[in-house]
């Protein structure tokens, strides 16, 4: 299937490694013009490095770190024509509700949530101007159905939902639509490093470790395994491309059916 993505600009945020590469390389391999960005030159060169012999499009790095606001003005001052925007960047921290600090709350609110308002708010006025555009918040599972063992996190995948909702209002009548994106349990580097060393920790492989998982911590998963990247990326080209114009303020769940709603 041709998404028509060619030649179209796209900037993915924290898209070195993880659900944001495999998004950054699901665009590039069907001919979107991509920025690639990291918070190092050198995590951005290896990924660029990476892709670059492989698809149809064009690759640009962008090393920052776009939870900063003057980074975001720098980013959309330097590329000003960005017709797809993926807010991917995101931290995660499992920690016990008595022992998150303040700061904390707001350094998850600054990276999770407030980089996507940013980047929307900066790039909005140009997608408003060529009545074409398609905004991405990358949320979670978490959203709706906040983890015990990470409620700050669980706290900014929620507030992804309602700014995507409300933005995708705001726009309503336009070329341009907002949705967010829920993937499940993700084997992304960040949770497939931490799984890893839990699972040595307890003197088990990772398939042991994970079939446990699955059985405690997530029972209601359909798939029972942790999802690729890929799987997540390959709904979010479809969501961005043309084709789907009619798909707007939806939070699309790609969760493996983790959560146990048919709606």
């Amino acid at each position: 299937m041709d998404l028509q993505l060619t030649d179209r600009l796209s900037l993915v945020t924290g898209s070195t490694a993880g659900i944001g590469y495999a998004i950054a390389k699901a665009l590039f391999f069907e001919g979107a013009r991509v920025i690639i960005n990291g918070r190092t030159q050198e995590s951005v060169d290896k990924a660029v490095a990476k892709l670059a012999s492989r698809g149809a499009g064009e690759l640009i790095g962008f090393a920052g770190d776009l939870s900063r606001a003057e980074t975001a003005e720098h980013v959309a001052q330097k590329y000003p024509d960005v017709e797809i925007l993926i807010n991917n960047l995101g931290i995660f921290e499992p920690l016990a509700f008595e022992e998150i600090p303040d700061d904390d709350w707001r350094r998850f609110f600054e990276v999770n949530v407030l980089s996507g308002v940013r980047l929307s708010r900066l790039y909005l006025p140009s997608m408003k101007s060529s009545n074409w555009g398609r905004i991405v918040f990358i949320s979670s599972e978490s959203a709706v159905q906040i983890p015990a063992e990470m409620i700050h996190y669980g706290m900014t995948k929620t507030a992804q939902l309602a700014i995507s909702r409300g933005l995708a209002e705001y726009v309503a009548g336009t070329g341009i639509t907002v949705n967010s994106v829920l993937p499940g349990p993700t084997k992304s580097r960040g949770v497939g490093d931490f799984v890893e060393e839990l699972a040595k920790k307890e003197g088990k492989s990772f398939e042991e470790f994970e079939e446990e998982f699955f059985k405690k911590m997530r029972p209601t998963s359909l798939i029972k395994r942790f999802a690729t990247p890929e799987e997540v990326a390959s709904l979010v080209a479809y969501i961005v491309s043309p084709l789907a114009s009619a798909t707007t303020g939806a939070a699309l769940r790609v969760d493996g059916g983790v959560v146990k709603s048919a709606f």
